[in-house]
């Protein structure tokens, strides 16, 4: 009987190696031949505001160094929810991706834990994109000239302090400052932060947190007074501001944040180019310029940096939240 013979380790060895090196390298093929069509980007703010213009300037130079149109698309309505849900629902595969703001994904889902979407298990996150810092203002007319006149004044007017924004940023920013400090104040709605700004210099408001971009007019003009910045470190537009740090209150300190975010799943070698690809573009001296114009600070993150960052914020306003009990307005 002729006995027959297996030699698995000679003629079968050389199949295995193919195969082998094939799957190790398919996510770097991955990430090699991403892009090869266009990329759009999710902003669910109107077009000309701060989020839109920040991400037109990012996404021009973008696709100029992937080689593939990096197109924007305006999907506005609930205060940037309809985006944001958009993107979330967006297939997982880098063509599809968020330019989200701290508020869209920090405060309005703390305030609205029923959304149809969650900013840490519908989202990874790509890179910061910018950040920026708040400005603490009074009406240039009242006799308050630094951070503990006001909480003085508050403290012995508690019938006259009020404060004003145009939504959860800004009441969440405020009730931070009210929280570290002990004094009170009744909250006012308004639909942007330029009305706010108008009603402090009309004496309606006591006080009011702004991003820069509105407030500064209005603090050349002398109509407002400067008293602290949120951020860390002291801004180049208003140098003789202190930060909070500065007048006793490191609590009080913080940077609101736009990041890029994508659909959950999406691939790690598509989010690690497109990290790089943001880093490159954030560090370029024309868009750093562009974006101080506009008041805001060209930054960038890994993706696990900012998925930190986010998990931290969630953290900390939501316990804001609940120490001021604050509520949607109706």
């Amino acid at each position: 009987m002729k006995l027959m013979t297996f030699l698995p380790h000679t003629r079968l060895f050389p199949l295995f190696a193919v195969l082998a090196i094939g799957f190790a390298f398919t996510l770097p093929i991955m990430a090699q031949e991403f892009p090869n069509k266009p990329i759009k980007i999710i902003v669910g703010q109107g077009a000309g505001g701060g989020i839109d213009t920040l991400t037109r300037i990012v996404a021009q130079k973008l696709s100029e160094h992937i080689g593939q149109p990096v197109v924007i698309e305006n999907k506005v309505g609930a205060g940037g929810i309809i985006g944001t849900e958009y993107v979330a629902k967006a297939p997982a595969d880098g063509y599809t991706l968020l330019m989200a703001p701290s508020g869209n994904m920090v405060f309005t889902p703390i305030l609205m834990p029923k959304l149809r979407y969650n900013p840490i298990k519908d989202f990874t996150p790509v890179s910061l994109v910018a950040t920026f810092p708040l400005v603490l203002l009074v009406n240039a007319k009242l006799p308050i000239y630094n951070v503990t006149d006001l909480i003085n004044y508050m403290k012995t007017n508690p019938s006259k302090s009020n404060y004003g924004g145009s939504g959860p940023t800004f009441q969440f920013s405020s009730e931070l400052f009210k929280l570290k400090t002990n004094t009170p104040a009744e909250f006012i709605q308004y639909k942007s932060t330029s009305e706010s700004i108008t009603a402090l210099m009309a004496g309606d408001l006591l006080f009011c947190m702004a991003d820069t971009g509105p407030a500064i007019p209005a603090i050349t003009s002398s109509q407002v007074r400067a008293l602290a910045v949120t951020s860390p470190n002291r801004i180049s537009t208003l140098p003789n501001v202190p930060t909070m740090s500065e007048v006793g209150l490191p609590l009080v300190e913080f940077k609101l944040w736009s990041g890029l975010f994508a659909p959950n799943g999406t691939p790690t070698a598509v989010i690690k180019k497109l990290e790089a690809e943001v880093a490159r573009v954030t560090k370029m001296p024309e868009v750093i310029a562009l974006l101080n114009n506009n008041n805001v600070q060209a930054t960038s993150s890994t993706s696990e940096e900012l998925g930190h960052l986010l998990s931290q914020d969630l953290q900390r306003w939501g316990q804001v939240q609940e120490s001021a009990k604050i509520s949607i307005q109706p």
